[in-house]
């Protein structure tokens, strides 16, 4: 990312800080094909297979890291590639879905006009994190943090 600490950064982490919701392991439902899904994590992943039953799976679980778990123990079922532009585009597609469907978040992420967003990694390691976020590396921000784009494409859009 090549971006300075100073500027105005809004970074989120776990569920249960400040700015949690902007993440897909946030409790938020979203409603897709006559199905509720708890989270936007539990949907974004069962998108990645075209198998019902897989899909149902990962639906019924209670808890988004739970979810993520079961689409990791059928990866050899997945048709999507991870990171791929069609994998982004699902990415999108869930996050546009989970703020069209709920209007005190997108209330929020409007809120956030001009901010930089970032999904703050920390220190967990593997190329998924630094393709999906970001961390923070002598004052300067490393990583793709596609899931910070999604946010702030989203966001700009809602404000045209």
């Amino acid at each position: 990312m090549g971006m300075k600490k100073e500027n105005e950064v809004v970074e989120f982490t776990k569920v249960g800080l400040e700015y949690g919701w902007l993440g897909n392991m946030f409790s938020s439902s979203i409603q897709e094909g006559g199905k509720m899904w708890l989270t936007s994590e539990a949907l974004f992943q069962s998108k990645r297979f075209n198998d019902p039953g897989i899909k149902e799976i990962i639906r019924m679980e209670k808890s988004p890291m739970g979810a993520k778990m079961k689409a990791k123990k059928n990866k050899d079922h997945m048709v999507v590639v991870p990171m791929s532009e069609e994998d982004v585009e699902i990415m999108r597609s869930v996050v546009k879905m989970k703020f069209d469907q709920n209007p005190v978040l997108k209330s929020r992420l409007k809120s956030l006009k001009g901010k930089v967003i970032v999904e703050n990694i920390g220190s967990r390691k593997g190329e998924r994190h630094l393709f999906w976020g970001a961390r923070l590396v002598n004052s300067e921000w490393e990583g793709q943090n596609m899931m910070g784009r999604i946010l702030m494409d989203l966001r700009d859009e809602y404000l045209k």
